[in-house]
């Protein structure tokens, strides 16, 4: 592909995300399955208008989402990541990512950039993210899906990461914004000695259905602690955050990091899971999800030394960093 294409890629690469927002949106990949469906019935079925239904189909078939035969369509294995019911779906980021709320945000990037002052989430809605989807339970839905779709991605590779770690020191571990628990739930049941609290928000743990602890059989070994890590957090021999250092500030961290700091034992351990921006000449997901962060947060993605200044400012040492083989995240070790 020459420069022209590649560049012209770019250019048209969010035709491609609302084109897959859209099939998202309206069922297409919960309709299609792998038996050839003619676009008239696919259009009856999910009560849309055939021409431009078969149009939009065209459109997701030449993306490798389905495959085409004439009028008839079917699901490939990398649309039904998109599915519903798929263990591994990507649906609630796509309807996150590509939603109304996060595709407006983004038009005020050349002006927080002209002025230095960040988070477009302010700029479009006059108030913060968080708050917003305390606001709007129908953004907080999808927020949710979304969130847990990450979890799944994240949990694998924090797995990975830690899988040569010696844990056999650690009897506690708590989860800082832990959510409902998949993060949490999945090192307890690959570790059957360790025990293990969540601390969250009283609205992401208030429908018992959802949480992690409860489905994988380890609820009797944590617990949910409702609470602020900007205010107090519970006792505990280790500390893991996955995905929160980056939505805050410098000072906001050290604040988090301190309030750890101070509720951890003498031999306390901390893991922030982040994505970890590497050397300026290697390409890399941490540096566009950087600019996502100016948009929606105060918060930023960082280097390893940037932690490491972080963890020092709060009094901790920054002991180690491990990495899955392929590079993603990373998860910084900090030792009292």
């Amino acid at each position: 592909m020459s420069d022209y294409e590649k560049t012209l890629d770019i250019i048209f690469g969010r035709w491609k995300s609302q084109i897959l927002y859209a099939g998202v949106k309206l069922g297409i990949f919960d309709c299609v399955t792998s038996v050839p469906k003619n676009a008239t019935y696919i259009a009856k079925e999910l009560k849309l208008d055939f021409a431009l239904t078969y149009r939009l189909l065209r459109a997701l078939a030449s993306m490798g989402l389905l495959k085409q035969e004439l009028h008839d369509f079917s699901i490939t294995t990398q649309g039904e990541l998109l599915r519903k019911d798929h263990p591994q779906t990507l649906r609630g980021i796509i309807l996150l990512e590509e939603g109304p709320e996060h595709y407006a945000i983004w038009k005020h990037l050349p002006d927080m950039i002209l002025d230095g002052k960040q988070d477009a989430f302010i700029r479009e809605y006059d108030q913060k993210i968080f708050e917003y989807a305390d606001r709007n339970p129908q953004y907080a839905e999808v927020f949710n899906q979304a969130m847990n779709s990450y979890s799944r991605i994240q949990t694998a590779l924090v797995s990975e990461a830690l899988d040569g770690y010696d844990f056999s020191n650690i009897h506690h571990l708590c989860d800082i914004g832990g959510g409902q628990g998949h993060l949490l739930s999945n090192l307890l049941s690959k570790y059957p000695h360790l025990k293990g609290s969540i601390l969250e928000l009283e609205s992401v743990t208030k429908n018992k259905e959802l949480l992690w602890t409860s489905k994988m059989g380890v609820d009797d070994r944590c617990t949910y602690v409702i609470g602020d890590m900007f205010n107090e957090v519970p006792p505990a021999d280790a500390y893991i955050m996955k995905m929160i250092l980056h939505d805050w500030s410098d000072d906001e961290c050290v604040k988090i990091l301190s309030n750890i700091y101070r509720s951890s034992p003498n031999e306390g351990k901390v893991f922030i899971v982040e994505h970890l921006i590497p050397v300026p000449e290697i390409p890399h997901f941490s540096k566009f999800f950087d600019i996502h962060m100016m948009c929606i947060a105060s918060g930023r993605e960082r280097t390893i030394d940037e932690y490491a200044t972080l963890l020092e400012r709060a009094g901790w040492k920054h002991a180690n960093t491990f990495h899955p083989r392929s590079g993603l995240i990373g998860v910084i070790e900090g030792k009292k």
